[in-house]
């Protein structure tokens, strides 16, 4: 069973930058799919960014350009470089690792959305104007 532990977040000005982790403990299987989503009171998921197993990346069209994702095989660990924070980001973040066959599957980011019972505790993200 998959596990997830996110850390990272914390309250930023508008323009600044946080990196959030994610330590993935419980992958038995290789194709899977890692992705970040947040939950507002007025939004209960909004997909962030997902990356597959090689390494292909999508983002929702409202971080494009501001947000990156990564995966670091060797420690387990993703992340989310998130720079340029405008206050709307201000969220609760949680990552989320499953088997989703296919890469638009995959990148797409409705099974997260729509999907299980994904995420950990949850990192807060709080971003002032």
């Amino acid at each position: 069973q998959v596990q997830v532990v996110e850390s990272g977040g914390g309250s930023v000005q508008a323009g600044g930058s946080l990196r959030l982790s994610c330590a993935v403990s419980g992958l038995s299987y290789r194709s899977y799919c890692m992705a970040w989503f947040r939950r507002t009171p007025e939004k209960e998921r909004e997909g962030v960014a997902a990356i597959d197993r090689d390494g292909s990346t999508n983002y929702a069209n409202s971080v494009k350009g501001r947000f990156t994702i990564s995966w670091d095989n060797e420690k387990n660990f993703l992340y989310l470089q998130m720079n340029s924070l405008k206050p709307e980001d201000t969220a609760m973040y949680y990552c989320a690792a499953d088997y989703v066959p296919g890469e638009s599957r995959c990148l797409g980011m409705d099974w997260v959305v729509f999907g299980g019972n994904y995420g950990g505790q949850g990192t807060q993200v709080t971003v002032s104007p």
